[in-house]
């Protein structure tokens, strides 16, 4: 065997590029109801929150199209707030996407916050986690949300099957966290098989690892436009109409602060949350504008009909 024969299985047998793609194609795939790209905001915790973000949308004329919430666990809200978060969601035709519980680094296990830990990777420890995950995620469901973030393949590979053989609703959506750490063409492949919805890539990519990622998939990317300091920090907005024609459809991803835990852990405080929400906002509606004034047509819309909303 020689690396040409490897390459030439992987040209000839797989759809996958043999390195990624610096000729940087437009993607030939959109939205359902033809949109380039769409507006996500993370980190939406709890529903005074979620109140403070429609306000902003309101106030800066600049729509949003999807919330990922109560990052750190929705756990953490009581059956009436959780239900009032859904009908918040409803109301504003927000896509609604919700992580159920903590899971390594705030959870019951230590190894994953310790020097070397984090590279095991963000999964579930042991069965009983995971179903405490599931207890969570069918009070969710109870309560009207319809979209859920899931950092484990194991928990999207299980929750998946069970929406296909209907024991949840068909229209229950799951977006792969970057807490699962993909971030090449395979792996989304993968995800994308498995049932995955759309998923958030590594925030470090590069755009010629963008495309080839895009060259084998059609469910949307998530794509961190303002990532939060501790994890690199970095600002793509100049980069946004380039983003969105080689990645559509793709969600831009707006999560600006110091760092996850202090934003997310139980302890977080409304006023710094509520304050972001604003940059938040301000940050898509530059993205929006770098692909108003670009030469490529990016189309930007209001449809909704394909939007995993709450159903309180």
């Amino acid at each position: 065997m020689s690396m040409k024969d490897i390459e030439k299985f992987i040209t000839e047998k797989t759809p996958f590029p043999v390195k990624d793609r610096y000729d940087l194609p437009s993607s030939p795939e959109s939205f359902e109801g033809g949109a380039h790209y769409r507006m996500e905001i993370a980190g939406i915790e709890n529903a005074a929150n979620f109140e403070t973000l429609v306000k902003e949308i309101e106030t800066q004329k600049m729509p949003v199209h999807r919330v990922i919430g109560t990052v750190g666990g929705s756990a953490y809200l009581d059956k009436a707030e959780l239900k009032y978060y859904a009908q918040i969601g409803a109301e504003a035709k927000i896509e609604t996407l919700v992580n159920p519980v903590p899971t390594r680094g705030w959870d019951g296990g230590r190894q994953y916050v310790t020097p070397e830990g984090y590279v095991s990777g963000m999964r579930a420890r042991g069965q009983d986690n995971l179903y405490i995950w599931l207890k969570e995620f069918n009070r969710c469901i109870e309560a009207g949300i319809r979209g859920f973030l899931i950092p484990d393949e194991g928990m999207l590979y299980l929750a998946a099957k069970m929406r296909a053989d209907g024991v949840i609703p068909a229209d229950v959506k799951f977006k792969i966290s970057v807490f699962a750490g993909h971030g090449n063409a395979v792996g989304a492949k993968m995800l994308e098989e498995l049932g995955a919805d759309s998923f958030n890539p590594l925030a470090d990519l590069t755009l010629p690892m963008f495309a080839s990622i895009r060259s084998v998939t059609k469910i949307p990317m998530d794509i961190y436009m303002s990532v939060v300091d501790s994890m690199g920090g970095h600002q793509r907005h100049v980069e946004a109409d380039e983003i969105a024609r080689i990645c559509a459809p793709v969600y831009f991803k707006f999560e600006p602060g110091k760092n996850e835990c202090d934003l997310y852990n139980s302890w977080h405080e409304d006023e710094t949350l509520n304050k972001l929400v604003k940059v938040k906002v301000r940050m898509a509606r530059v993205c929006h504008e770098w692909c108003e004034e670009s030469d490529t047509k990016l189309v930007f819309n209001d449809y909704t009909d394909d939007l995993a909303i709450p159903k309180p």
